[in-house]
């Protein structure tokens, strides 16, 4: 029998360029990063090359002599391509193809093909499509002859060769079917968070740093099996879950997407209805990656995010994660949350102080109810069993004694039939 065919997918060998601006101090770091997303996209970094300039080159993003050091390092080191750590203008990917004659690519490409590899669900799709595509209508006048070319390797995922064929035309009108069907998409998020608003339902958004551990964390808490994987980007479409705490108090949980530095706008755009989870959640939990050296940069992209989404005035707890991989105990500290802790989301460590903390936050939105109701009244202990804290029942003559945290906007109609209740047992002992 003849063997069978063998197949293996071409692994791109790929250079990283970056520009180093006279009040930029994290290059270095911003290009580490850059290495972990083209690892995650399946290519291999072969070289890095960093230029100090005042700012990036308006036409080819380095300058004249950085474009011959590339030439040769391209060369030497017989790669595919290079990826700029910046997103470059259509004149830019233009010259620089025509200068390089080789495959240029940018972080913004990476982050939108490990997107497009990640999506599965269908808003999920739609979201990373409508992304690729408003991306490639900017460049479809510097893509060049590029457009052409088929076969794989990063940025050929999603949509796929059929799309980079489209003619402006073509991509304008899936545009507009795509952003059709993510209204509706959006119609529905607003009638889910609707019907949890009508019936007294908290919600936490979870946020962090991309891999900072935030599926771990929804896995361990409420037993769900979202994807956890040590990689940038390992889960992409939210996941929401329902935790019961220890005193009956119910709170749901919501996975966002994961930032990351130069988060491209197109996704923002694309993604916003998604990471508005967090605009209309009543508390933030923000998780750290605390074994990161670049943790202090990352919690400012995070809130930076959070600023530019508007989410602002809520109650943040910030969970400094993956103790079990920290070796230096000191810095541990955000001074922009109500709340610290140290926890391992994969140990169990800190979980049940967490769980504390919504314990008393909840609480704060809550007055404390005391007095009997009547018997033909019992069925109010379901509902401050559903969206309050019971904290004492006992049953007599005159009615069901209750003491409980319940919310405020439920408090006026219960305190009313208790009232009522002791108004009768007062005129009842009245000779």
């Amino acid at each position: 029998m003849p063997e069978p065919f063998k197949t293996e997918e071409i692994t791109e060998k790929l250079i990283l360029v970056g520009v180093s601006r006279q009040d930029d101090e994290d290059t270095e770091d911003s290009l580490t990063e850059l290495a972990e997303l083209v690892e995650t996209a399946g290519g291999l970094v072969v070289g890095t090359a960093i230029q100090n300039r005042e700012s990036v080159h308006p036409g080819t993003y380095v300058g004249k002599g950085k474009l011959e050091e590339l030439q040769q390092m391209i060369s030497e080191l017989e790669a595919d391509g290079i990826v700029c750590d910046d997103e470059l203008s259509p004149a830019q990917l233009r010259n620089m193809e025509d200068v390089l004659e080789c495959r240029v690519m940018d972080r913004t490409l990476v982050i939108l093909d490990i997107f497009a590899a990640r999506a599965s669900t269908s808003e999920g799709k739609i979201q990373v499509e409508l992304a690729q595509l408003k991306y490639r209508m900017s460049r479809l006048t510097g893509l060049g002859i590029s457009l052409s070319r088929l076969g794989g390797g990063i940025g050929t995922r999603g949509p796929g060769e059929k799309k980079l064929e489209m003619d402006r035309r073509l991509i304008k009108n899936r545009i507009a079917q795509l952003n059709r069907e993510l209204v509706q998409v959006q119609k529905h998020r607003e009638i889910t968070r609707g019907q949890r608003e009508h019936n007294q339902t908290r919600v936490a958004a979870i946020v962090g740093y991309t891999n900072a551990g935030k599926s771990t964390l929804l896995n361990r808490l409420t037993h769900a099996s979202v994807l956890e994987e040590d990689m940038l980007f390992a889960t992409l479409d939210p996941t929401t879950r329902n935790l019961k705490l220890d005193s009956g108090q119910e709170i749901l949980l919501t996975d966002t997407v994961g930032f990351i530095r130069k988060l491209p706008h197109h996704l923002i755009e694309a993604f916003r209805s998604t990471l508005e989870e967090a605009r209309y959640a009543d508390i933030i939990l923000h998780v750290v990656d605390a074994s990161s050296p670049q943790r202090e940069k990352q919690m400012e992209i995070v809130y930076e995010t959070l600023q530019n989404l508007g989410v602002s005035g809520k109650k943040t707890i910030t969970l400094f994660n993956k103790q079990d991989k920290v070796e230096e105990q000191e810095g541990q500290k955000d001074f922009q949350a109500d709340k610290s802790l140290k926890i391992s989301a994969r140990s169990g460590q800190g979980l049940e102080e967490l769980k504390e903390a919504l314990e008393e936050i909840l609480r704060e939105d809550k007055q404390l109810l005391e007095g009997i109701f009547p018997y033909d009244q019992g069925g109010q202990l379901t509902v401050i069993r559903k969206y309050g804290e019971l904290l004492e029942e006992e049953y007599g003559e005159q009615g069901i004694y209750v003491k409980a945290f319940v919310p405020a906007e439920l408090y006026r109609n219960l305190e009313k039939n208790m009232k009522t209740q002791e108004a009768e047992i007062q005129a009842g002992e009245q000779p």
